[in-house]
């Protein structure tokens, strides 16, 4: 019986004198070896360009990837740097509103609002352990009226604001010393009324509104808002004077309670009223 070897020895040699032939032909035929290095770097060269596109498309999406990451990070950036900004300029605002006011003011955080249709109120960070009592004002930063507390516990409070359509606020023309109650209707977030306004004196756009003082809450200077338009009540000899709030609900961050306040501009002493010396800050 044949054996494996001496069926595949003849194989063999074959393959050995054609690989020691190759070896030689190529030893001494160095114009060969270039050629055909030569058309392996063409056929090689040929087979990376044709592919070359998908690694710069996959470089490509890398790098989107990568700058889309940076501009997220850098808009929460930006978004984080202007809210700490504003930030600052109402804990300024406050501060300025603490060194020169007369009242007593407790400084509050506004942890929640809830600003339905008719009914907006909104809950701050002081309560009965701070002095806080019901039916207290309650200012900006800049001394503009918000509401009054409502509801207290311990360490919070529920604020009536003027966005509820059963608060109601003895004001005054500043400049014309005209008084009237100011409220909202339950329609235009933008704007309140202010009823019974006698016509003594023509009421002009952009005259201020001032808290008069005639209520049982409200001391009198705090700034209210400014007249936007004016009309005639229908039969009667009043004024219907439309206000812009003087300080916009939804904007509210920070807030004082005033806890006591001089209940007249005599009991407050000689100098400009809190809405005077907002105007002038």
């Amino acid at each position: 019986m044949t054996s494996l070897w001496d069926q595949l020895k003849d194989w063999v040699l074959v393959g050995v004198l054609l690989a020691v032939s190759l070896g030689v032909m190529f030893a001494q035929n160095q114009t060969l070896v270039r050629a055909m290095r030569a058309g392996a770097l063409e056929t090689t060269a040929r087979i990376e360009s044709a592919f070359a596109w998908v690694g710069h498309y996959l470089r490509a999406l890398d790098e989107n990837q990568r700058l889309r990451r940076e501009n997220v990070a850098l808009a929460a950036e930006v978004a984080r740097s202007r809210e700490a900004r504003l930030q600052n300029q109402h804990l300024e605002a406050m501060l300025n509103l603490r060194d020169t006011t007369n009242f007593t003011i407790e400084p509050v955080r506004i942890v929640s609002k809830s600003l339905t249709d008719q009914q907006s109120t909104f809950t701050i960070n002081a309560g009965s352990e701070d002095s806080v009592e019901t039916g207290m004002p309650v200012i900006d930063g800049r001394g503009s009226v918000l509401g009054r507390t409502e509801l207290v516990s311990e360490s919070y409070s529920r604020v009536m604001s003027y966005l509820h359509t059963n608060f109601r606020l003895p004001a005054k023309i500043q400049s014309l010393d005209a008084e009237g109650i100011v409220h909202w209707t339950g329609d235009d977030r933008s704007r309140l009324l202010m009823e019974r306004v006698v016509q003594t004196n023509p009421v002009l756009p952009g005259q201020r509104v001032v808290t008069s003082g005639s209520s049982g809450f409200f001391p009198p200077g705090l700034s209210v808002g400014f007249v936007d338009s004016v009309a005639t009540s229908p039969g009667r000899n009043e004024y219907n004077v439309q206000v812009v709030p003087s300080s916009p609900l939804d904007e509210a961050g920070y807030a004082f309670v005033v806890l006591s306040a001089p209940r007249s501009p005599e009991e407050a002493g000689e100098g400009p009223s809190l809405s005077e010396d907002v105007a002038q800050r």
